[in-house]
């Protein structure tokens, strides 16, 4: 039976508790791939960094993130089948803008020069507008990574899968485990991927509670 967007994001919730038991298939991590690759961000800046985790040493590395400061964290980590920690590039510089034209070009996005030129110019003009400090452009280059965790989430759940979106790690950690700063990157959230155990986790039985649209919604 299939089921339109609505039905997986009412549908879909923050896992509690994981069966180790329960591997994701190869063909449905490919999908979640696609998914990573394939979401938006603004100016098709893709300012993103991925580190899937599958096996038992991968996973315990991610766990550098949680096991000390927060705990809680850590056994979804190790009893997921996959885990994705999301980081997001530091800065967005013209080797970089040039890697994305390039590759732009190669998939066959500019019929003609100048409509590369007009994107080029385009897309320096918004990076620009966001590199008024490191720290302002840091920020904008994580919202687009944020736009693609967003977007992970729905579609795992489309997948059928079972996702938890954590924002309790310590990316300080998570950054020296992988090197991360010294790529030009940092670490933002993990995002644990799999099946919920249906014996403990309770949110899987829980009603959603959202504001009502009087709340959160102006239609003029």
């Amino acid at each position: 039976m299939e089921h339109d967007i609505t039905y997986y994001a009412k549908k879909r919730h923050t896992t509690k508790a994981y069966d180790a038991d329960k591997k994701i298939p190869a063909e449905t991590v490919e999908k979640l791939k696609e998914l990573l690759r394939f979401s938006p961000s603004s100016v098709n800046s893709q300012p993103w960094h991925f580190i899937m985790a599958s096996s038992p040493e991968g996973k315990e590395r991610v766990t550098a993130g949680t096991d000390e400061k927060y705990p809680f964290n850590s056994p979804s980590i190790r009893n997921a089948s996959h885990v994705v920690v999301f980081a997001s590039r530091l800065h967005a510089d013209d080797a970089f803008l040039n890697q994305l034209l390039e590759q732009e070009d190669k998939d066959g996005r500019y019929p003609t020069p100048e409509n590369k030129e007009q994107t080029k110019g385009g897309r320096a003009f918004f990076v620009g507008l966001n590199q008024t400090t490191p720290e302002a452009e840091a920020n904008w280059l994580a919202k687009q990574t944020y736009l693609n965790l967003g977007q992970f989430l729905l579609g795992a759940a489309a997948l059928g899968l079972d996702a938890t979106p954590m924002e309790g790690v310590d990316t300080e950690a998570l950054d020296k485990e992988f090197g991360l700063r010294e790529k030009g990157f940092a670490s933002l959230a993990v995002v644990t991927v799999g099946y919920h155990d249906t014996e403990i986790d309770y949110n899987a039985s829980l009603p959603k509670s959202r504001l009502p649209y009087s709340e959160i919604l102006s239609e003029i």
